[in-house]
């Protein structure tokens, strides 16, 4: 007869045996893994060392003009981390939808977390996975203000041997954008952005309102006061926004899509700091 603490013994033995996942596989399609489709006991698995996790960001309320949505941003982001995932082996956390967006916040609907607050929301995303094996970082950016804060954080992962990169989306697709603007100046609910939301989600764009609100850049963000200090604009655009086509959308985005997975590839490569 066995004792029984071996049977005991026996008995986690089996609870544990029952437990073990199965190492998950992409979905059809796709070459990584959405982490929330995930149990924890794949998670496991999955998050080592070596993984990539990768961390979309986009704004689910910041204003963008007239004929484009307060969720504009987190559209990008959600088409890019469709595109990643089709392309990379990676795992892809949930979407920030909050971040740091100061020059919005006189346009109604527009919000913004505090520089400090931004900076440590994903220091935290970060280090809780990171807890759990993972070394390798990548936020998938899609704003320009979010660049210092996300600059911030790199520093302080750095200091923890975690290699953190992000994209910058001006410079990501910089000369291809350069090759097809047409617009005298502007960055936001632009032609370029118009352009590439024309591209990823036509029915997001309301062209019969877009307009041109190319004031000379003033300090700080944008205004609807034009006696104000900052960039003035009456309709939250700075650019061109009438230029907007889907071809052109094509070119920035495919170029952006391009670099991406080149900055991730190029961190996949890079050796993590023992």
């Amino acid at each position: 007869m066995l004792r029984p603490s071996v049977v005991a013994w026996l008995l986690v033995l089996g609870v544990s045996t029952a437990l073990a996942a199965q190492r998950p596989q992409p979905a059809a399609g796709q070459r990584g893994l959405v982490l929330g489709d995930l149990t924890w006991l794949e998670a496991e698995q999955v998050l080592t060392r070596d993984a990539i996790v990768v961390i979309p960001l986009g704004a689910e309320a910041k204003e963008h003009g007239p004929h484009l949505r307060l969720d504009n941003d987190r559209t990008l982001a959600e088409y890019y981390r469709r595109r990643v995932l089709a392309a990379a082996d990676v795992i892809v956390a949930p979407t920030v939808n909050y971040h740091f967006y100061p020059s919005f916040v006189e346009y109604p609907g527009s919000t913004t977390l505090r520089f400090e607050t931004a900076r440590d929301v994903i220091v935290d995303i970060v280090r809780s996975l990171a807890a759990y094996g993972p070394r390798k970082f990548y936020v998938l950016n899609t704003g320009v203000s979010t660049l210092r804060p996300l600059a911030a954080s790199a520093e302080i992962l750095r200091a923890e041997g975690i290699l953190f990169e992000y994209t910058n989306i001006i410079e990501v697709a910089g000369e291809a954008e350069a090759r097809v603007s047409q617009q005298l100046r502007g960055t936001h609910a632009d032609e370029s952005e118009t352009s590439a939301i024309l591209y990823m989600a036509p029915e997001r764009v309301d062209m019969r309102k877009a307009v041109k609100d190319d004031s000379p850049r003033g300090e700080g963000g944008l205004t609807r006061n034009p006696s104000g200090r900052g960039t003035y604009s009456a309709s939250g655009v700075w650019g061109d926004a009438t230029l907007a086509t889907v071809e052109k959308g094509r070119v920035i985005v495919e170029a952006s899509v391009a670099g991406m997975l080149r900055e991730i590839e190029a961190l996949r490569a890079r050796e993590v700091p023992r």
